[in-house]
């Protein structure tokens, strides 16, 4: 059966896996949608389906949840091998027992965590004897790295914090809680937390859940009552600087029923932004962790967009537990802000670089577009939140095309590179994913990897949701599931080649005939004049079809209500209701206040965002334009039968090229599948006229804008193209390629001094290093310096930056807070008598993009 899936050969298996295999589907799974179907229950009950009670069949899903448990689980868990070292050695250093310490880090412990929650699915449906010992030895380690009195954080139990406070940009501080804004002690405990709920709940074993009770209660202690080891014995009454574990402790009290944990989540909510508001700029800016006002009095998305997305999640969270609707304004105003002002048409939020955040108004940039993958997770988890709170069919359009957009994009078809920054366009050769021009197999911040590996699960626990005798049906795609309605069950099969095809066909069976209940199915947004809900997108071309839905193979009236297509009757078993939702290819163009994309269009067809390749096209597609839009006939959707992505619609028509206004045939793939084929540019965004063609060149810094390049060798300049020709190799041993080389060694530190031609609004430096593993090395150490009026300022560094050393990509950080400067030093210190050698220097301006 398998064989058929996609192309997934290599998963031949028998009857018996195979079942194993589909239950594994709804049980590795993101914890949370089983909770809020389970316990969540908010104006009529909406309840959604949990995921263990939905049994994905389908060729989209089901496949993806295959690769996260035969490639990323294994992988994530070799590469966060370094955090369970890290707790070893904190543990050791407790213990007494002779070890070295741990490097200073504030959030890898929080990546493994998730991905031991992942684990913890895996173990609910085979009781794998290795996994399990596995975990076991783990949670061992973590247990006895954390203090007698409930505290755990690896860098100041340890005393590493103290040597390094301002480590990574953001700071540990040099005491526990002392740095609260940027340590990440407490969203390392969030996710914590939620591992051990999910282990707890796989095995029985609540040696680990034991561990993040003792913790939470030692947070409430030292944050809401005081004790006399921290903080002089004052409570610290700060909410975590990155939001997190407010829905870990809704999760921790789900479990427990200690109402404690709850009332600790509604108190983090309202003190934010009322007992502490940073001040400064950038990432201390009161707006960048949501600080700037009570959260209730909150009406505009505003900072890092996936701290905001868990807080407006958390809110949302706190609300339906305690039945508090005084959030509700501050939700829906928040929610509007984002739709209509400042939300990309992939569902990226966070459009801003710097601050990983929302921007200004309609500020959308393609090229320039930093869309973490984080962020769009949040936005899925926020809007199936806000559904199940109003009933309204909108939240959950904003969640689709958040999820089969930018989600997916985040991780490639085989499941092991993935993309942290997601762009609406990419030339092939500028670095934009933390320093590389395409995927990455992993990243030294992985919240992307491990976030898409519980999400993607989840899915299955958001296609129904139920109210007494009223069935959702939210999400489309083929599965099997038992819906507990009020006067009882009803058996769903749902067969679709959703997103990919707009027919559902849905055969119930109800456990009596003749039972009265009503069907919703979701009319999505897209269905209608616009592909995503808000003010910001709209079709151009118009619609022919429209969608209907039969009983019986008979057409029947269906009212929309709130988005939904309601069918009421008396059903009886098997009753075959459908829903057809046409799936043309659409136009669609941005209001004119988004300046980046004025005189431009972007192609949609379904739920899914359409792209160019160069791989699929001649020539370059940044130099495409699509002048007539009125190629209906021209069109053409087809579907490869063959190949890496097979079964993939692509999509193709007329377009022209420049300089010569060439006649080619544009074709396009699915956003979500770009870059699965080797490096490229890529386009969302086309040009109607040769005249939005944008210089390529654009917020590049060449060798043009280059004043002069001159290096701690006797002053010697340096020719501006050896390092900024844009030419660099695959490889930092490439003895061909050109470089230069210091000829500093030992205790002498080399600089390169950078001046421009004109002052720049500097976005982002990178450096790719020469390694021929022998005689040059990449230095020990690096750093930054920008020269303001006659003096050098250390260069301020994002919250999640640091100077990497990594061969064979650019090692690229990001300000802070704004630079402008003419002048830019890269400090350097060699790795004992080696010397250094830099094959190409990238710097990004935020201007003209």
């Amino acid at each position: 059966m398998l064989d058929l899936l996609l192309g997934f050969q290599q998963f031949k298996k028998d009857n018996e896996t195979m079942n194993k295999i589909i239950l594994l589907t709804f049980l590795f799974t993101f914890f949370h949608a089983a909770i809020y179907g389970q316990a969540v229950e908010v104006n009529d009950n909406l309840k959604s389906m949990p995921f263990s009670k939905v049994q994905l069949t389908d060729k989209f899903w089901l496949p993806r949840i295959i690769t996260e448990q035969t490639t990323l689980l294994p992988f994530a868990f070799d590469k966060t091998a370094p955090a369970v070292d890290n707790l070893r050695k904190t543990a050791n250093f407790l213990k007494g027992v002779k070890d070295s310490l741990p490097f200073p880090h504030r959030y890898i412990a929080s990546d493994l965590y998730k991905v031991m929650e992942g684990a913890s699915y895996l173990l609910m449906i085979n009781r794998d004897a290795a996994l399990e010992k596995k975990m076991d030895s783990i949670i061992d380690i973590i247990a006895a790295a954390q203090k007698p009195d409930g505290y755990l954080y690896e860098a100041h139990i340890t005393g590493v914090a103290a040597k390094h406070p301002a480590w990574g940009g953001g700071g540990m501080g040099d005491k526990p809680y002392s740095w609260e804004v940027h340590s990440h002690e407490l969203y390392n405990m969030g996710h914590m937390y939620e591992g051990a709920v999910a282990y707890y709940l796989a095995t029985g074993k609540d040696k680990w859940l034991k561990v993040a009770e003792k913790s939470a209660n030692h947070i409430n202690k030292v944050f809401f009552i005081g004790d006399s080891n921290y903080n002089n014995g004052k409570p610290v009454m700060q909410a975590p600087g990155h939001e997190e574990l407010e829905l870990a402790l809704v999760k921790l009290y789900t479990v427990t029923g200690n109402k404690l944990y709850l009332d600790m989540a509604k108190r983090f909510l309202e003190i934010r932004g009322v007992t502490y508001k940073p001040e400064g700029e950038g990432v201390m800016a009161p707006t960048y962790a949501q600080q700037h006002l009570p959260v209730k009095e909150q009406r505009t998305a505003v900072g890092h967009a996936v701290r905001a997305t868990y807080l407006y999640s958390g809110m949302a969270d706190v609300s339906a537990l305690t039945n508090d609707s005084t959030y509700n304004p501050a939700l829906t105003s928040i929610w509007h802000d984002i739709v209509d002002t400042k939300m990309h048409i992939t569902g990226g939020l966070g459009a801003v670089h710097g601050i990983e955040g929302f921007g200004p108004d309609y500020v959308l940039p393609n090229k320039n577009a930093y869309n973490e993958t984080c962020a769009a997770v949040g936005n899925v988890l926020f809007n199936h939140r806000m559904f199940l709170m109003s009933h309204d069919a909108k939240y959950m359009d904003v969640a689709e095309v958040a999820l089969f957009n930018n989600v997916l994009a985040g991780v490639n078809i085989e499941g092991n590179k993935f993309f942290y920054v997601n762009p609406l366009e990419a030339d092939g050769k500028t670095p934009f994913n933390q320093g590389v021009t395409g995927r990455s197999p992993w990243f030294g911040t992985a919240c992307c990897p491990t976030n898409i590996s519980r999400l993607i699960p989840q899915v299955s626990g958001m296609m129904y949701a139920y109210v007494n005798e009223d069935i959702y049906c939210t999400l489309y795609g083929s599965n099997v599931t038992t819906v507990p309605l009020a006067n009882g069950s009803v058996r769903l099969e749902q067969v679709s080649d959703y997103p990919f095809n707009g027919k559902v066909q849905l055969t119930v069976n109800p456990e009596t005939d003749n039972r009265e209940f009503k069907i919703k199915f979701r009319i999505p947004a897209w269905a209608h004049e616009q592909f995503v809900p808000g003010k910001l997108y709209k079709y151009v071309d118009e619609q022919h079809e429209s969608w209907f839905v039969t009983v019986n193979g008979k057409k029947v009236h269906a009212e929309l209500i709130r988005g939904f297509a309601t069918i009421s009757g008396k059903w009886k078993q098997g009753d075959v209701v459908s829903l057809y939702l046409p799936m043309p290819v659409r136009f669609n163009k941005a209001i004119d206040n988004v300046k980046d994309d004025l005189g431009r269009i972007s192609v949609t067809r379904g739920p899914l965002v359409y792209c160019a390749e160069d791989i699929d096209n001649q020539g370059s597609v940044l130099q495409t334009f699509i002048d007539n839009i009125q190629v209906r006939n021209e069109i053409k959707v087809i579907q490869p039968d063959t190949g890496f992505l097979y079964g993939v619609p692509f999509i193709s028509f007329p377009a022209k090229t420049t300089p010569d206004d060439k006649n080619v045939i544009l074709t396009l793939l699915p956003y979500y599948a770009w870059n699965n084929r080797g490096e490229g540019a890529m386009e969302v965004w086309f040009p109607v006229s040769r005249n939005g063609i944008q210089n390529l060149n654009n917020g590049k810094i060449g060798s043009a804008d280059v004043a002069k390049v001159t290096t701690s060798q006797a002053g010697e300049e340096i020719d501006r193209l050896t390092l900024f020709d844009g030419d660099f190799p695959k490889l930092s041993s490439d003895e061909n390629a050109k470089n230069w080389i210091a000829s500093a060694t030992g205790n002498e530190s080399p600089w390169i001094d950078i001046e421009l031609k004109n002052e720049k609004n500097i976005q982002s430096v990178g450096v790719f290093w020469a390694d021929d593993t022998i005689n040059v090395q990449v230095p020990a150490s690096w750093a930054l310096q920008y020269k303001q009026g006659d003096d050098w300022l250390d260069f301020p560094l994002y919250v999640t930056d640091a100077y990497s050393l990594f061969k064979d990509q650019f090692n690229v950080v990001h300000p802070g807070k704004e630079i402008r400067t003419r002048h830019l030093r890269i400090n350097m210190q060699p790795r004992g008598d080696k010397t250094i050698g830099i094959f190409e220097i990238k710097i990004e301006s935020a201007e003209n993009k």
